[in-house]
């Protein structure tokens, strides 16, 4: 019974890390990868089924996988998400008044930029049957 709550409990918080995740691709302040890995360790050690249904996702499976396998994305990722980013914190840096959240906001996009440029750039698709890939620690 113990078990059980615990494996319910973990889905849970993972499906909730989900919709955090989710809603962090239009947030620009939500991180959108913490909240996905969170997800995958959730369902990880609740539902194989949850899990597989995760990294076979068609939209953010193949970055889920290439991060916890490689810690690398692909190039056209990184200048998406930054593009994204900035533009975001930008209009949101111009539509709030308080200097205080505005160097919030700014600090908030320097820590995520530096964290998305120190991830190795994949040069190649990683197939999820152990495919060649080419990563890069130097862009």
């Amino acid at each position: 019974m113990e078990r059980s709550v615990k494996k319910y409990l973990l889905i849970l918080a993972g499906s909730i890390s989900l919709v955090l995740g989710i809603l962090g691709i239009v947030i620009p302040v939500l991180p959108t990868t913490p909240f996905l890995l969170l997800t995958s360790f959730c369902y990880l050690r609740s539902s194989k089924r949850l899990y597989d249904w995760m990294l076979n996702n068609r939209v953010f499976g193949p970055y889920i996988y290439n991060y916890l396998t490689c810690r690398a994305i692909k190039r056209s990722v990184k200048v998406v998400t930054l593009i994204i980013l900035w533009l975001t914190l930008a209009v949101s840096i111009v539509l709030v008044s308080n200097v205080y959240l505005r160097i919030f906001l700014v600090a908030v996009g320097v820590g995520v930029s530096i964290h998305v440029l120190s991830l190795k750039t994949l040069h190649k698709d990683r197939s999820y049957d152990g495919g060649d890939s080419t990563t890069s620690d130097t862009e």
